[in-house]
């Protein structure tokens, strides 16, 4: 079976300038990744901020334009795609951002919000575009009556169904979650976490979940990438990566996740606050 995205050997330099004394240099920020993401399946790509994590996903997209590599989506080479083709293309993508405030235009009514990409890409007419915004909304958890409300008008968690429901309008095989619980409380992580999942299941969706958080990834992934300067050091099932990490990055990944029931004594005769 053909995967829904493969990538091989892509790379992506940037030319960076150097100060009055110095001359310019060059910083591979994505160095020969190759990756598999099978249909309806979530593959976690993890590693500290700065190794190329959302620059590999603006490839993927082609916000920026790969320097050498296939990106594959469904068999077609995304860097090789022009004009309707890439507009085509660029309906079976979306992306869910890491601050729900600051992808949402605060002008603009949910309602509006939602159907934008409806509307960018001549879906529907008027009556049409307003039901599916209603079913989005309803899917993501959201009351019809947000429709005519505004962004500052919700909290964090409800703003990031809101980009959620956007994400969705075009039907796409596959979103991209940019940090997309990073900027959220606990609790709610949680909450926006269970509603990806069960959206995956009501919408055939595939993820790519970019994140920091190797507790996220483990909870809501099926295959891990472990990503360190622009290179994937290690991949593989999500089991195999956390109960046997073979690269000494993951392991220092893993190790520095905190953990809960560690139990701390008190040495002997110290004082106790009152």
């Amino acid at each position: 079976m053909t995967p829904l995205l493969e990538l091989r050997q892509v790379c992506k330099t940037f030319a960076i300038a150097g100060g009055p004394f110095s001359g310019s240099h060059a910083v591979r920020a994505v160095d020969d990744v190759s990756l598999v993401l099978e249909e309806r399946r979530t593959l976690g790509l993890v590693g500290e901020s700065g190794c190329g994590k959302s620059t590999l996903s603006r490839l993927i997209m082609r916000l920026l334009t790969a320097d050498s590599g296939e990106i594959l989506f469904r068999g077609s080479d995304v860097r090789r795609l022009e004009g309707g083709a890439l507009r085509t293309l660029r309906r079976q993508m979306a992306m869910v951002f890491q601050n729900p405030y600051g992808s949402l235009n605060p002008r603009m009514r949910v309602n509006e919000l939602v159907a934008a990409p409806l509307v960018i890409h001549g879906v529907g007419n008027r009556v049409e575009r307003e039901a599916r915004v209603a079913k989005l909304l309803d899917a993501v958890g959201l009351p019809a009556a947000a429709a005519g409300r505004f962004p500052h008008e919700f909290s964090g968690g409800q703003r990031q169904r809101i980009a959620i429901a956007r994400a969705l309008a075009l039907s796409p095989a596959l979103v991209i979650c940019d940090e997309a619980v990073s900027a959220l409380d606990v609790s709610v992580q949680a909450q926006i976490l269970n509603l990806l999942r069960d959206l995956q299941d009501e919408f055939a969706l595939t993820y790519l979940f970019i994140s920091h958080n190797l507790s996220v990834v483990e909870h809501v992934s099926d295959t891990v990438a472990v990503m360190q300067a622009g290179r994937i050091v290690e991949s593989g099932p999500v089991e195999a990566i956390f109960s046997a990490p073979a690269e000494p990055y993951t392991q220092t990944l893993l190790a520095a996740v905190p953990k809960i029931g560690i139990v701390r004594h008190r040495p002997a005769g110290a004082m106790v606050a009152p």
